[in-house]
């Protein structure tokens, strides 16, 4: 393909407009088209556009997946910070940025540069972006390294938080990696306020890079100095349960929004099954004034893998670093479908939280669902046959 011809195809792609669509169950709406692909990124990220180097146009540097994004609305803007991962396997941040939040989403010409720490990063990925009350971004990312204990098991990795805190998306300063008593930390979350004068962190511990084993759920710790992080007193507060969709593990996903009805988060759980891991995304609610009390989880998932969304390199997955909510309460949920592509999901602040005040929480066992129901639909049955006099 000549050159003018992946450019004309790429501008198609990027000022595509997206629709949302119809259907729905009255808490959120999907839109048609994914928001990001590796397609998205820019040709010169990929191709020497030089033909005296390239006579014949090859992909010089390509692009695997876009995916798992942070998202901030910043001076009028949308924008996401973007897992970008080449075909090397190796991941990168990269800024993307919309006028509107849910098309036209175009990078940055330069992806993120991240300064590093001693124990230089092999893989980072996954940023959580906090708009903080201390007057910093902070984007709080995984950071993976090899095992040196296992030395002969290239596999054998380790997973901690990155730490990184920036104005304005471009210019990063890097502060040494959240420290805390567990083997493996990921998807961990600055909270956006001080609690009783500390920094507070959403965490996840597990025994090992996959796994996680005897850890796992939803932490929560307290730190004096977000430039050296540390955490010594970490508490579950959103545990694992059995035969539920977090039975695996679960995790923080953005930043929880404050509301009058306490903080609202949105998490992914993960179940087992026969064809491997299932990830979905699920709301519970916290408390306003102690943010580590869970005080509503209603049942189940909000949004579970369909359709295409279910194929890509992990499949089967759903995952969210980043939503947005605008000054007119509506919400978008930036997510990523199996490890491939962005999608963006639209609801209202209002919307979402009635769902989570309201839905019953999961009875945990077959015939206590089953109650659940019966008296849903004896109260819908009474208020029909109310209507039909």
């Amino acid at each position: 393909m000549s050159l003018h011809a992946l450019e004309t195809a790429h501008e198609a792609l990027v000022s595509r407009r997206n629709e949302r669509l119809e259907e729905s169950n009255g808490v959120f709406w999907r839109y048609r088209d994914p928001v990001l692909t590796a397609a998205h990124t820019p040709l010169f990220w990929r191709y020497d556009l030089d033909p005296a180097t390239n006579p014949l146009g090859l992909e010089r540097m390509g692009i695997n997946a876009v995916f798992n994004p942070g998202a901030i609305r910043l001076d009028g803007r949308y924008l996401m910070v973007a897992r970008v991962e080449g075909a090397d396997r190796k991941s990168f941040f990269a800024v993307a940025e919309s006028a509107n939040g849910v098309d036209g989403w175009r990078f940055w010409e330069y992806p993120v540069r991240l300064p590093q720490t001693a124990d230089p990063d092999v893989n980072v990925y996954d940023m959580r972006l906090t708009a903080h009350e201390d007057g910093w971004i902070y984007g709080v990312f995984c950071t993976e390294r090899k095992d040196t204990r296992a030395p002969h098991d290239l596999s054998a990795a380790v997973a901690q938080a990155g730490i990184a805190r920036t104005h304005d998306l471009v210019t990063w300063e890097r502060l040494p990696d959240l420290v805390t008593r567990s083997e493996q930390q990921r998807n961990v979350v600055l909270h956006p306020r001080f609690v009783d004068g500390r920094y507070a962190f959403y965490t996840r511990p597990q025994d090992s890079f996959i796994e996680a084993g005897s850890g796992g759920g939803i932490g929560w710790g307290l730190c004096d100095d977000v430039t050296r992080a540390t955490v010594l007193e970490e508490r579950v507060i959103e545990p694992r349960r059995y035969h539920t969709i977090t039975e695996s593990k679960n995790g923080q996903g953005p930043p929880p929004i404050f509301t009058e009805g306490g903080w609202l988060h949105l998490a992914h759980g993960v179940r087992n099954t026969a064809a491997g891991l299932r990830y979905v995304l699920y709301v519970f609610v916290t408390d306003r004034d102690e943010p580590w009390r869970v005080t509503h989880r209603p049942a189940g998932y909000l949004i579970a893998p369909e359709g295409e969304e279910r194929i890509g390199d992990v499949s089967n997955v759903v995952f969210s670093c980043g939503w947005i909510a605008d000054d007119d309460g509506r919400l978008l949920i930036y997510y990523a479908s199996s490890d491939t592509r962005i999608h963006v999901a639209e609801s209202t602040v209002p919307r979402l939280l009635d769902y989570a005040l309201h839905t019953p929480e999961d009875p945990l066992t077959s015939a206590r669902c089953v109650e659940q129901r019966y008296a849903l639909i004896e109260r819908n049955l009474a208020w029909r046959a109310r209507s039909a006099r």
